[in-house]
């Protein structure tokens, strides 16, 4: 599995990373603008993502403009659903209405709320389907 942690706050990076290590090929992004320009590398090598773990409110290009900006560039290089990454929004907020425009209008597969721990977090990427 290909995993992009994207979160300007390091202690979070870091425990995603420590997370998903054994499970997953990591990269890190500190921003919304760092994320859409990896994943469109990502794309552009053929090594797409198959997890994004992504934060909501961050400095330069947020949370939901990246995750409009990568399902775009998944229709640009014509991925089918099913392939689509798995895309788990990892955010301090619990704001439905920054849940409903996750999911509904940004096309996110999951929502977490922070602290994440090892537990929901694995439990989160299993019932996506990319681990057992």
């Amino acid at each position: 599995m290909k995993a992009l942690i994207v979160d300007d706050d390091f202690y979070s990076r870091n425990m995603i990373h420590e997370i998903l290590r054994p499970y997953a090929s990591c990269d890190i992004a500190v921003n919304g603008e760092e994320a859409i320009y990896a994943f469109r590398e990502a794309m552009d090598r053929g090594e797409p993502y198959d997890l994004v773990c992504l934060d909501l409110v961050m400095p330069e290009v947020d949370g939901q403009d990246a995750l409009k900006e990568i399902r775009a560039i998944e229709k640009e290089f014509e991925v089918h659903p099913e392939k689509e990454a798995k895309v788990i929004v990892t955010t301090m907020l619990d704001d439905k209405k920054e849940t409903h425009d996750a999911f509904f209008l940004g096309g996110a597969t999951s929502y977490l709320v922070k602290p994440i721990d090892e537990t929901k977090l694995l439990s989160e990427v299993k019932s996506v389907g990319l681990i057992n």
